[in-house]
């Protein structure tokens, strides 16, 4: 495919290297799948923000986007997934002074407890160690493939298989000890 045939995420990331602005093909194309799977990953409010920093970064690496690859949402999803977690280790900075703070003599509620179906998915989750997360939630929330979770975390296709496999087992086992949890759908 010619570098100014702009069909392809690849060409229109090749001509982008001498016209910036060509970027925005890229980011036409994809912004609203990236930004859907980080509002469901860390709420509307950081979404925004984040998907904003994954196009940024985006375009800042745009020179290390592997040509072959037809869809750039994986390495898109890749770059997302990093700066949600950078983030959340921001956060759980943050997270200690506020758990501190409510320790505090007098502090009283500070937020709303979540709803205890939401309480306990999110229990299994956090019970799930960072990788077999990050691939449960890029299957389920992003909807990639097998195959684009492997680019998007560059990792081998085995390796995406046998955590998905782990995260799935994890919630279900958990999801199942506990009385009237729903069930996750088979």
């Amino acid at each position: 495919m010619p570098a100014h045939d702009l069909h392809g995420d690849s060409a229109a990331i090749a001509a982008s290297l001498d016209r910036g602005e060509r970027f925005a093909v890229v980011f036409d194309r994809h912004h609203r799948a990236v930004h859907r799977y980080l509002a469901r990953r860390a709420g509307a409010e950081r979404a925004d923000d984040l998907a904003s920093a994954t196009f940024v970064v985006a375009f800042e690496r745009r020179r290390t986007f592997r040509n072959e690859s037809t869809s750039a949402l994986p390495w898109l999803l890749g770059i997302a997934t990093n700066l949600l977690l950078e983030r959340r280790r921001r956060d759980a900075v943050e997270l200690g002074l506020l758990d501190r703070l409510r320790a505090a003599p007098g502090a009283g509620a500070l937020d709303e407890e979540p709803p205890p179906e939401a309480a306990r998915l999110g229990e299994a989750l956090a019970g799930l160690d960072v990788p077999q997360r990050e691939v449960l939630l890029l299957y389920a929330w992003a909807d990639l493939s097998y195959e684009q979770i492997a680019e998007a975390l560059s990792v081998p296709l085995g390796t995406v298989r046998s955590r998905l496999a782990r995260a799935r087992a994890h919630v279900r086992s958990h999801l199942e000890a506990v009385p009237n949890a729903p069930r996750e759908h088979r």
